[in-house]
């Protein structure tokens, strides 16, 4: 793509240099919804009710293959909004900071405020609001519970509330018969949208940056979207059991859950009627969520910015509801580390940026009206540009390469990660060879087909090792590691991910 851009931009009608001066530049807003693993209708799910992200999507590309570069709110924030890799000692547990862990790097949004735009935080974006918070245009929005003492969990109830009061505890899920901004999110989304009210009057690009923060534990939420699940229907996970041949480093105990009234305490498993009951709250969860991203995004057509705002909406990392007998993230996983990511180009591009040119002239040529999910809701790819779903492997220091490239900005030197703004000229472009996940000390390498994990000491001797072939094991339940036809496999991956360790 980068040898290609500039031969296509200059043979188009348009000078390579010529900008129109009344051509508005793009805006972006960028969705993110905490612990949201790709239990959506458009990545195939037929559990969950997510219509307002699944009609979203048939207007995207939709990234089959997207993962983040640790599976861990703070530092997988901290990783994505300033392009640059986690290691051992940077960007490693959700208390990660940019201003702290990269001092001196530039933020996605502070870097667009630079360059004229009016950026914006709302929710949760990065974990602490303090972090690089010159960037923002306006220091960030949280929502704030009406009893300060209960903080995120934002329980309802009367007798959840005196139970988190006395002891810090409290239940893991409430469905509470209440309007929907009683809970954090609908205040998010009543805030985005005077937001954007406010950003349709301004005569100035924006980055808005909306955070929702379900479905994160506890899974609270009204109890409109409790009802829309009969727990009976809910299945549990597939594959409870570790994967054969699995190491020990693999395993935790998940205390983020543990922590709540009612879970078991370590090492004892989740019984089924629990489980069962946790995950009918996360589905509850995800369609709250959605809901809310259905208001911001009817809003956003209601103003008339749709036609000139670029849409991102992700997940900040996966979430195990109990496969591997694992329950939260924390773990190099697949289920831990895949992650929705669905980007929707602006309905009627500009001519401020290369890139946007190129798809300009190319939608011009095409429709956006196909839709990239069939009657039976599975996965189909799209050759229209803009639309489609995008199967080539991309990971999260990509986000900020690419909304560079579609903006027309330089990259920073900064930037560990490649634009994947081919995949949006066409979806059935290739992606990228390997992406790098990490946790802790392990370090993930996942091409097209395998998947594999290396643990290592502090000499940098590997002490562990899984591999899984997603082709005919996609649930990760036996680990090829020691496997001798493996052999030359493992030796291979184990150099690339020497490759990238020394380089980041």
């Amino acid at each position: 793509m980068k040898n290609i851009l500039p031969i296509l931009m200059c043979g188009m009608s348009l000078a390579c240099n010529a900008v129109a001066s009344d051509v508005k530049p793009a805006n972006v807003l960028f969705i993110m919804i905490d612990d949201l693993r790709p239990e959506l209708g458009a990545y195939g799910s037929t559990a969950v009710k997510s219509p307002n992200i699944d009609s979203l999507a048939r207007e995207s590309v939709v990234f089959a293959n997207a993962y983040v570069n640790v599976p861990v709110c703070g530092a997988s924030r901290a990783s994505m909004m300033s392009g640059i890799r986690p290691t051992e000692k940077r960007f490693v547990g959700y208390q990660a900071r940019i201003d702290e862990d990269a001092k001196g790097a530039e933020t996605l949004f502070g870097y667009l405020k630079k360059q004229g735009y009016y950026s914006e935080s709302i929710g949760k974006i990065l974990h602490f609001s303090e972090d690089s918070k010159a960037g923002w245009s306006t220091p960030p929005w949280n929502p704030k519970a009406k009893i300060k003492r209960i903080g995120h969990r934002n329980y309802q109830s009367a007798e959840n509330i005196a139970s988190f009061l006395k002891d810090r505890t409290g239940p893991a899920y409430e469905a509470a018969d209440v309007p929907d901004n009683h809970y954090f999110d609908g205040m998010i989304a009543d805030q985005a949208m005077a937001s954007l009210e406010s950003a349709s009057q301004r005569d100035q690009p924006f980055f808005m940056a909306v955070g929702f923060l379900k479905p994160h534990l506890p899974f609270t939420v009204p109890l409109r979207y409790w009802d829309l699940y009969n727990e009976e229907d809910i299945d549990l996970a597939s594959n409870p059991l570790m994967p054969v041949g699995a190491p020990r480093e693999a395993i935790h105990s998940w205390g983020e859950l543990r922590k709540f009234e009612g879970i078991s305490k370590s090492p004892h498993p989740v019984p089924d009627a629990m489980a069962k009951k946790l995950v009918h709250g996360y589905l509850a969860s995800v369609s709250y969520s959605d809901a809310q991203v259905g208001k911001l995004l009817t809003k956003l057509k209601q103003l008339n910015l749709d036609e000139n705002t670029i849409v991102i909406l992700a997940g900040d990392h996966g979430f195990s509801l109990g496969e591997h007998g694992l329950w939260v993230k924390h773990s190099p996983f697949d289920v831990a580390t895949r992650t929705p990511l669905i980007v929707k180009l602006p309905s009627a591009l500009t001519d401020t940026s290369p890139m946007g040119r190129l798809l300009k002239n190319s939608l011009s040529k095409s429709t956006l009206s196909k839709s990239p999910l069939s009657k039976s809701n599975e996965l189909t790819p799209s050759l229209n540009p803009g639309v489609g779903i995008a199967e080539g492997l991309v990971e999260f220091v990509d986000i900020f390469p690419t909304v560079l490239e579609l903006l027309g900005k330089p990259k920073l030197p900064q930037l560990q990660g490649e634009s994947f703004g081919s995949q949006l000229l066409d979806s059935s472009a290739p992606g990228k060879a390997a992406v790098f996940p990490r946790w802790h000390a392990a370090d993930v390498i996942k091409t097209d087909r395998y998947a594999m994990t290396e643990w290592f000491d502090r000499q940098g001797q590997v002490t562990a090792r899984m591999l899984f072939d997603h082709l005919n094991d996609p649930k990760e339940t036996v680990n090829l590691a020691d496997n001798k036809d493996f052999k030359t496999l493992v030796a291979e991956l184990h150099e690339q991910l020497i490759a990238l360790r020394e380089s980041r």
